[in-house]
């Protein structure tokens, strides 16, 4: 997908107890559930449950507690709000699911430009669908240092709910359910920590991790949980994923647990040194493991896929896509066709690698055309095929002998109801082999085919 500068922006455009009562007019409030000391949000003019706007008292506050270094509590209750700026350092805490934020009419809640050390914690934040010319974001931080967002909800986001740039810090334990387009993006970060989120309903995204050019992030996504990601701005792979990581170096997605998305579980674009470990991902309608386009190094290990198009891809050797791994992982059930791109492709197929990628100790149950594929027309150099367990395919194992192919080892596979062939050589989408496992490749010295099992 060829995305440029200006699309990327505009195209992803409870504790238990009861609260502390404190006296209006206190210098200081304890947090509740906290041994913290902060001032009283009451104290400036703030009032739960109001019907006005409490906008500029809100704001007021803000400012006075960054300007004290101290925390601002919230009390639980309705506050309507809108357009309110945080300075660095700002700490705002509610009562985790009942301090709740009702957006008005400003296209945003919370936005920083200097985000240094903000802090949001236990709060409910409600976009209500409301919609609004350019991007339209929940929350907006930038240019941070230690961003925390921790123990908030997030609902009906006509646009992005959360969106950090050039951030470093954590984002864990939030709900984000419901973003018209994306639940949680990220643009040029410096080393976040994104993990624990319960994601659902999102209408494009549920977490982008993105550079503006590439290079290093360092970003790790892990332990969330991310369900029915739509792509409802269509496209051939841009939308749709429940993690996306482009042009963004060094990643690490890990231990996430996705669930009903319109393309990709997790999908790289030229993002180098990507780590996708030991994901469960189940209902895929496309690729449900990507490392795609110009990319170097891609470990893709340990994960579990049930129902998809395909199951792991490590692809686009002709556009620099290569070097990886693809090691321990369990594909069943790799047959749900693609739902709107690309429709001259096939699917059914549970791993399909194309340069220097080892595939090793992989189990593929059910695929509904290949088990693996090592190479594709041309595009075929240096792959490894070794260790794998391949049930129930029509063809277990297939290698591209095409004009222009390279060198593949194909050894001490198991491969059971093979119905077309155990390992076959291919030009495209064509057989040009008998089975490899009963005949010598003859005029292609460069496939080495030996010790497998056939049943």
């Amino acid at each position: 997908m060829t995305i440029d500068r200006r699309s990327l922006i505009a195209g992803v455009a409870a504790l238990p107890g009861a609260a502390l009562v404190v006296p209006a007019g206190a210098q200081t409030a304890v947090a509740p559930g906290t041994a913290g000391q902060g001032l009283d949000a009451a104290q400036f003019g703030v009032r739960a449950g109001a019907d006005a706007d409490q906008s500029r008292a809100l704001q007021k506050a803000i400012d006075q507690a960054a300007a004290r270094h101290a925390p601002l509590w919230l009390a639980p209750g309705l506050y309507k709000a809108s357009g309110l700026t945080l300075p660095p350092g700002a700490q705002l805490s509610g009562i985790r699911g009942q301090t709740r934020f009702v957006l008005g009419q400003g296209a945003a809640l919370f936005s920083a430009s200097r985000a240094d050390g903000v802090t949001l914690t236990g709060l409910v934040l409600d976009g209500g669908n409301i919609q609004a010319p350019g991007d339209r974001r929940l929350v907006y931080l930038a240019n941070g240092k230690s961003v925390l967002v921790g123990d908030c909800e997030f609902h009906k986001a006509a646009g992005m709910a959360l969106m950090l740039e050039g951030c470093s810090g954590q984002v864990t334990g939030n709900l984000i359910d419901g973003a018209a387009v994306t639940a949680l993006f990220t643009l040029d970060a410096r080393g976040l920590v994104i993990s624990g989120n319960t994601i659902r309903n999102s209408g494009n995204g549920g977490i982008r991790v993105w550079q503006s050019e590439k290079r290093d992030d360092g970003t790790i996504v892990a332990d969330n949980r991310i369900d029915d990601t739509a792509a409802g701005a269509g496209g051939s792979g841009q939308n749709g994923n429940a993690i996306n990581v482009y042009r963004a170096g060094k990643v690490i997605v890990r231990g996430n647990q996705i669930r009903n998305a319109a393309f990709s579980a997790v999908r790289g674009n030229a993002s180098s040194g990507i780590q996708i470990v030991g994901n469960s991902c189940t209902a895929i309608g496309e690729v449900a493991l990507y490392s795609e386009f110009d990319f170097e190094g891609a470990a893709i290990t340990g994960n579990t896929v049930d129902g998809a198009g395909i199951g792991v891809s490590v692809t686009n050797f002709k556009e620099g896509g290569r070097l990886g791994t693809v090691q321990g992982n369990i594909l069943r059930n790799i047959t749900t066709p693609r739902p709107m791109s690309d429709p001259g492709e096939g699917y059914g197929i549970g791993i399909g690698v194309e340069a220097d990628t080892a595939v090793t100790g992989n189990v593929i149950e059910n695929a509904a055309k290949i088990g693996i594929a090592a190479g594709t027309g041309p595009y075929l150099r240096d792959v490894t095929v070794t260790g794998n367990v391949v049930r129930n395919v029509p063809l277990g194992i297939a290698v591209s002998v095409a004009k222009g192919a390279g060198a593949a080892v194909v050894s001490h596979n198991l491969i059971t109801g093979a119905r077309r062939g155990a390992v076959v050589g291919m030009e495209w989408d064509k057989i040009v082999t008998a089975d490899l496992v009963l005949v010598a490749p003859g005029a292609y010295p460069q496939i080495t085919v030996s010790g497998n099992q056939v049943r």
